[in-house]
């Protein structure tokens, strides 16, 4: 196998030389790149990665911790952060924390050990009170809502706003009794709480009265959940000709639940999600829902994360202010809001 002395023998210049082109050195002339480029395509030359790394005392992995694995939105998400990982030569790998605020600390506590150059956390359990946690000596990026005043960079759904265009949509489309389906009540502010704002800031601009029984609460985010919630709220005769769902998955089991019921989505009740998971555009009838851009969530996050590990090689650059990023959003319109189906695809 040949070596990097191989290599500058063959191409006339020093180890150096060669070190500089292979780690991309800004300053090396053309043509010496393009000589040290043909010799060790000549040599068939391979850099020894694991090594390089050693040396920056890297890995070349990140972690990635999600509440669950098997679920439509992690599963998407995740595909896109290895995506876009990929782009920075990194690996990631999986941990699932089950929601669980201690699990999401021992996931911050552990990735050190390991031999993760970073971290980047989808919190759910986590709040205000564990700021101070979050002070680790490795590069973390957050994925999630706002922790205020964290010391690492976030990256966010714009939770309030979107949710406020879903319930809009809704309203526009002839809706006036519109539940919403959310989480449990908690102390942190988390998905539920800040679509549910959302939904109330909608109903407060377009002048319809905030009713308590259409505030519905689901024990879980699940499809069976959603689905037990929606023949609930049929039997019960409450009146209702919308549902906003804060996350697809929910929606989902509530489609389902109506159906059970006898229910015509969207001729008597209409129904929108959050999330655009691949799934809602091909249910019947397809789900409408919000669309917050995984793929630039996911490469914003994973940008910061290598930025971030840059820094912590020597001759790093110096440190950046702590970033807030928060997604752009668009409704998706399907025939759960009475929008257009999928349409077939004429090459298929």
């Amino acid at each position: 196998m040949a070596t990097i002395q191989d290599v500058a023998k063959a191409a006339g210049v020093s180890a150096m030389t060669v070190s500089n082109v292979i780690n991309n050195h800004p300053n090396v002339r053309s043509a010496t790149r393009e000589k040290v480029l043909e010799a060790m395509a000549r040599l068939d030359y391979r850099v020894n990665v694991a090594a390089r790394n050693l040396r920056k005392g890297r890995t070349g992995t990140v972690g990635l911790a999600v509440p669950e694995v098997n679920s439509s939105y992690y599963g998407q998400l995740a595909a896109a952060i290895i995506a876009a990982a990929e782009r920075h030569d990194l690996r990631v790998c999986i941990e699932q924390t089950g929601a669980s605020r201690e699990n999401e600390l021992d996931a911050l506590s552990l990735s050190r050990n390991r031999l993760y150059d970073g971290l980047i956390l989808s919190t759910v359990g986590m709040g205000q009170a564990d700021v101070e946690r979050l002070k680790v000596d490795y590069p973390v990026v957050i994925l999630g809502e706002r922790i205020f005043g964290g010391p690492v960079d976030h990256v966010a759904m714009p939770n309030v706003d979107a949710s406020q265009a879903a319930t809009r949509h809704l309203i526009e489309r002839g809706c006036r009794r519109i539940a919403v389906l959310r989480g449990p009540v908690t102390v942190e502010v988390d998905v539920s709480s800040l679509r549910h704002t959302g939904y109330r800031q909608a109903l407060r601009a377009a002048g319809l009265p905030e009713d308590p029984d259409l505030v519905q609460t689901v024990q879980a985010l699940t499809l069976r959940a959603g689905a037990g919630r929606a023949r609930g709220m049929v039997e019960s005769g409450l009146d209702f000709d919308g549902v906003f769902c804060v996350t697809d998955t929910v929606a989902m089991g509530v489609l389902r639940g109506l159906a059970d019921a006898g229910v015509r989505v969207p001729q008597q009740v209409k129904v929108i999600g959050f999330d655009n998971i691949e799934e809602s555009e091909f249910l019947v009838p397809s789900l409408s829902t919000i669309d917050p851009d995984h793929a630039r969530m996911a490469q914003r996050a994973v940008d910061l994360l290598a930025r971030r590990i840059e820094q912590t090689d020597p001759g790093g650059s110096e440190s950046m202010d702590r970033e807030e990023f928060v997604s752009d959003f668009s409704v998706v319109v399907r025939e759960s809001t009475g929008g257009p189906g999928l349409r077939s695809n004429p090459a298929l």
